[in-house]
């Protein structure tokens, strides 16, 4: 994991332990059995999260033309790295969220189905796109997500996680493309 200067100047604690240490562990949660890694006091506290979203950029240094966040955790990723790097944000949503045409893709989860959408003119045919969210998991949401940035005429510039749950196969279902996480499980 490539970290930025910056943040180990500052730290003796690496970003996958800050990522340990502030991230809560919440047991069956959405239901029976799933331990849910809950990320959001990682984004609450303001150093660790400019470490993440710095670390994530790090990786894809001059590599992409627009930062495209997953509804709804991966939208704080990639605003702020969007801003962070002078670059555009993409929205991938949720049906019936975005008022244009759009392109849809439909997936399976860990434990359902769902359906993500994109705006088909966000960004010119060949842009190249990086994908921010905040977990890979089984891959469906981010596989989902590269084949409706490549429908509406994108490159993949690669994705970029914070947490990565290794027990769930997600990176092999994403062989094709880059895939950064911060820290695994």
């Amino acid at each position: 994991m490539k970290e930025t200067p910056a943040y180990a100047a500052q730290n003796t604690e690496s970003i996958a332990d800050t990522i340990e240490r502030l991230g809560a562990v919440v047991p069956d949660y959405p239901k029976p059995g799933v331990v849910f890694r809950d990320l959001t006091p990682v984004f609450a506290d303001g150093e660790a999260f400019r470490a993440v979203v710095d670390s994530l950029l790090a990786q894809y240094e001059g590599r992409f033309d627009y930062v495209a966040g997953i509804e709804a955790r991966g939208f704080l990723l990639a605003a702020a790295a969007a801003y962070a790097a002078g670059k555009g944000v993409l929205t991938v949503r949720k049906p019936g969220k975005l008022p244009r045409e759009v392109y849809s893709e439909s997936y399976s989860m860990e434990y359902s189905e769902n359906t993500l959408e994109v705006h088909q003119d966000d960004f010119p045919a060949g842009s190249r796109i990086l994908i921010l969210d905040d977990v890979l998991a089984t891959g469906g949401t981010l596989g989902a997500t590269a084949r409706l940035i490549e429908k509406a005429g994108g490159v993949v510039a690669g994705f970029g996680v914070v947490l990565e749950l290794r027990d769930l196969g997600g990176r092999a279902a994403l062989n094709d493309y880059p895939v950064h996480a911060l820290t695994a499980y």
